[in-house]
């Protein structure tokens, strides 16, 4: 079994919130695919290295499924081009979805965000908003200093989170709550309108 099948076994036994949110807006005229592809991707010098295991990037995968994706990875890649590689790769892939976790940071080597902007084509800047908000909500501070980008890239939704678990659980949280509308409408779907099919 592949690690794309074993996700999407995961999110169906799950019987998860994103699995009842897809078939709600297929219910509701939804355009965009019955089933969305994600690849979970962790930017860290250290864990492509092999210095430490990748801990953030396997809770991203899991709450990818969770969300009703069929989820590929964590791929593990350092920061710098090698994600800008990464991100074009997945574009022509053909993935729906595709997560970061890691390289957001303030540090000489945080540099995801400059990687991603190469890519997008167009920001959803109230994504990584909302995701920074959430976190300092929730009492950290430090997430204000995130520097995640989310956007569009040939129709492909790419959102960057922090590089550590806590910072993925809250990232997803938000995330999940408008994943499958955003596709949706990046595959041409309109805004529902009170539950009345367009």
């Amino acid at each position: 079994m592949t690690a794309q099948d074993a996700a999407a076994q995961e999110g169906a036994s799950a019987g998860g919130t994103g699995q009842q949110a897809a078939a709600r807006d297929r219910a509701g005229g939804g355009t965009g695919p019955a089933v969305l592809r994600a690849l979970a991707i962790t930017v860290s010098n250290r864990a492509a290295a092999g210095v430490y295991e990748d801990r953030s990037g396997p809770v991203l995968a899991r709450l990818l499924a969770e969300a009703g994706c069929a989820v590929d990875g964590p791929l593990v890649v350092p920061d710098g081009a090698p994600v800008e590689m990464a991100l074009r790769d997945a574009i022509a892939g053909g993935y729906h979805v595709v997560v970061t976790t890691g390289g957001t940071g303030l540090t000489p080597g945080d540099l995801t965000p400059e990687m991603t902007r190469r890519v997008l084509d167009r920001e959803i800047p109230g994504i990584a908003e909302a995701i920074r908000a959430a976190g300092v909500a929730a009492g950290i501070p430090a997430a204000m200093l995130s520097r995640g980008l989310a956007g569009l890239a040939s129709g492909v939704l790419i959102v960057n989170l922090a590089g550590s678990t806590g910072g993925v659980r809250d990232g997803m949280a938000v995330l999940a709550l408008v994943l499958r509308h955003a596709v949706d409408q990046a595959h041409g779907g309109d805004h529902p309108r009170g539950g009345v099919t367009p």
